[in-house]
């Protein structure tokens, strides 16, 4: 295995001849949910710019539009919009009151106007749907992002943590309405929710589209911190559950799993957050993994993982750790299937 200290590598964006960053910087933590302060997120966002990250990854919902906002003060500082691949989401609850959040034609109007003014830019590169909506057609849903490609205002459409069925059902949409297609889809994959290799990789694969994974460092499991002998964090503030209980089987699980691929990583020679994002990169269905630092500390942590190679015996040792396809935690597969819920089987 190799470490090379170079520019970010790049790729395609599925096949829309676009060229990204394999490192996308996620901007969840700029703002009221993470770093409140806008200068301090704004100097993380030009050094992820100035290290060769072109990709970047926002959401209305992120701190309620203030990490747009901060994105959009860095890349006014930065003055070359046209270098940068921007991404956003809509589909989450803004306000508590009906009709502002879903898929509706009614609400994708009104929220790319918000979008856009939020990030200072006549154009989305990349709009992505934030999770799939059971009450409205795909074929609303399509029609509505069809029109704001052909009016300029957004050059792509994506989709984020849909099922392995919900992705094919918007692709045959697509091409029997004539209207565009979503060309990404963002799911969490790390190596400790492995989930998706089963299924939704072959799946976007098939399709030609993009695949950008989020959390692939397991919400902070795979930081390095989590190791047996070392004090683990305490929950936050206000929290009604522990996530480091480790009464619970399955957070056990996890904390052992984290344990032994940390050993991994030191037999290695390497941190774990290199191991980490090496891994979910080595997959020829990923095409970015999204890092989401709060602090220049944890971006600079993570600027040179993309340039780490994986051998064959430690893709070998990390399956046997973690079986491929497979969840550590069921509760990370990021989607939670309503449709088993006891009011809607009885």
């Amino acid at each position: 295995m190799s470490e090379m200290n170079t520019q970010q590598p790049t790729t395609y964006l599925g096949r829309t001849g676009v060229e990204v960053s394999r490192l996308c910087l996620g901007t969840m933590m700029f703002g009221d949910w993470g770093n409140k302060d806008h200068e301090d997120s704004i100097r993380i966002i030009r050094r992820a710019i100035d290290s060769g990250i072109n990709f970047i990854d926002s959401a209305d919902i992120y701190a309620y539009g203030e990490s747009e906002e901060i994105l959009g003060k860095a890349i006014a500082e930065h003055g070359r919009r046209e270098d940068l691949v921007i991404a956003t989401k809509f589909f989450n609850g803004m306000k508590e009151q009906p009709n502002y959040r879903g898929g509706s034609r009614r609400w994708i109007m009104q929220s790319v106007e918000d979008s856009l003014r939020r990030l200072g830019t006549d154009y989305i590169d990349l709009y992505q749907m934030h999770r799939p909506d059971e009450h409205t057609d795909i074929d609303e849903t399509l029609r509505a992002l069809d029109d704001l490609v052909r009016q300029g205002k957004v050059r792509y459409v994506g989709s984020s943590t849909f099922q392995p069925s919900q992705v094919v059902e918007a692709q045959w949409a697509a091409r029997e309405n004539h209207t565009s297609r979503f060309v990404t889809e963002q799911p969490p994959y790390s190596l400790l929710a492995r989930g998706i290799e089963a299924d939704l990789l072959p799946t976007t694969h098939r399709h030609n589209m993009g695949t950008l994974v989020w959390s692939p460092l397991a919400g902070g499991w795979l930081s390095g911190k989590y190791r047996k002998g070392q004090e683990l964090p305490t929950a936050r503030r206000g929290s009604e559950k522990d996530p480091f209980d480790l009464n619970d089987p399955k957070t056990a699980a996890k904390f052992d799993a984290a344990d032994q691929l940390g050993a991994l990583a030191d037999d290695l020679g390497v941190p774990l957050v290199h191991l980490a994002l090496a891994f979910v990169l080595r997959h020829p269905g990923v095409t970015s993994a999204i890092i989401g630092p709060r602090t220049m500390e944890q971006l600079e942590s993570q600027l040179e993982a993309a340039s780490l190679e994986l051998d064959e015996a430690t893709l070998n040792r990390i399956d046997e750790i973690v079986p491929p396809g497979t969840n550590v935690d069921p509760g990370d597969a990021g989607f939670s299937n309503y449709w088993l819920d006891s009011e809607r089987r009885r």
